[in-house]
């Protein structure tokens, strides 16, 4: 341990760009104690303050600029492939889709704050169409926010830091274990968290199959897409004659629904999370004769189905000041 510290004053800014480009790019390493760390030395004269926050904010912006060129190029393909890696895949997508939509480049500043959505929000700003000067600017001011705040708790609490520091450096195999058995802890309580959402929503599913023959059959299905207004800029494919409504307006619809139909909803997330969340709402709500599409749009398209796929250009995401 403490060759450890010993490396850490060594090389206290390129550590601080070497955690940081990591985890801006998804790798699981927090950036943030290093930054705590570092704003205690730095105040002990051992680790230069200025050098650690542009490394932090360069790295921040390399590392989140490749996503958002990603999202540019590739769209909600890489926002899928994110949340399927993401420690909490059902939210990531919306929560992000909210932010951005809602807020602009602000909105990033917010995400550094946000564990399920940090790593989400560059490549969904690139995605709708944010351009490379107003992301490169928001980027780099959130980064600068974010990484002085935590130099500056370093800072304040440099001396009691310091005795921990202090403290780690006699304890070597106690004190490695000690983090290890943090870190189980909270994985663990994010797995439970996981879980006991999807106890939540679970329910029966309609496949893809079933779908068709009630359309075919004459039936008239109501299918309802529950994707943000933001998710459906960014893919625009549909199922023909699905109703958009999205999820936090389904409460909303409810009286406009038929109770002699079925009622079939749709989204383009993991574990079909906001086609159940909303299936059950209508359910709580009376509405029996409602299912979640397995699989969602994507299991739609696969089966080789007809969509709709209007040749609307992305909307681009409004450049806020923060």
């Amino acid at each position: 341990m403490q060759e450890l510290i010993a490396r850490v004053i060594e090389y206290g800014a390129w550590l601080v760009f070497a955690a940081t480009l990591a985890s801006r790019i998804g790798l699981p390493v927090p950036a943030a104690p290093f930054l705590v760390v570092a704003g205690a030395l730095g105040m002990l004269g051992q680790v230069s303050l200025a050098g650690a926050l542009g490394a932090a904010i360069v790295a921040s912006v390399i590392g989140d600029g490749a996503w958002f060129l990603a999202g540019r190029v590739y769209g909600y393909r890489i926002l899928r492939l994110l949340c399927r890696i993401s420690i909490s895949p059902d939210s990531c997508v919306s929560q992000s889709e909210t932010f951005i939509a809602r807020w602009g480049g602000a909105s990033l500043l917010a995400a550094k704050f946000l564990p399920g959505v940090s790593v989400v929000a560059p490549p969904m700003a690139g995605a709708l169409g944010m351009s490379l000067a107003a992301f490169v600017l928001f980027e780099a001011l959130a980064a600068f926010v974010w990484a002085l705040l935590f130099l500056g708790l370093g800072a304040l609490f440099s001396r009691q830091i310091e005795a921990v520091l202090d403290a780690l450096s006699t304890t070597g195999l106690t004190a490695a274990l000690v983090l290890v058995v943090l870190a189980g802890a909270y994985l663990a309580l994010r797995a439970w968290r996981r879980r006991a959402f999807l106890r939540s929503v679970e329910m029966s599913r309609i496949s893809v199959d079933e779908l068709r023959a009630l359309i075919d059959a004459g039936h008239e299905p109501v299918v309802i897409d529950v994707r943000s207004d933001a998710g459906r800029a960014m893919d625009a494919r549909s199922i023909p004659g699905a109703r958009a409504i999205e999820l936090g307006r389904i409460a909303a619809a409810f009286a406009d629904l038929p109770r002699d139909r079925e009622i079939v909803l749709y989204c383009n997330c993991p574990n079909e999370a906001s086609a159940a969340s909303a299936a059950r709402l209508l359910a709580e709500r009376g509405l029996t004769r409602v299912r979640p599409l397995a699989g969602g749009l994507e299991a739609w398209v696969a089966a080789g189905q007809r969509i709709e796929s209007p040749a609307a250009a992305v909307t681009p995401v409004p450049a806020q000041p923060l």
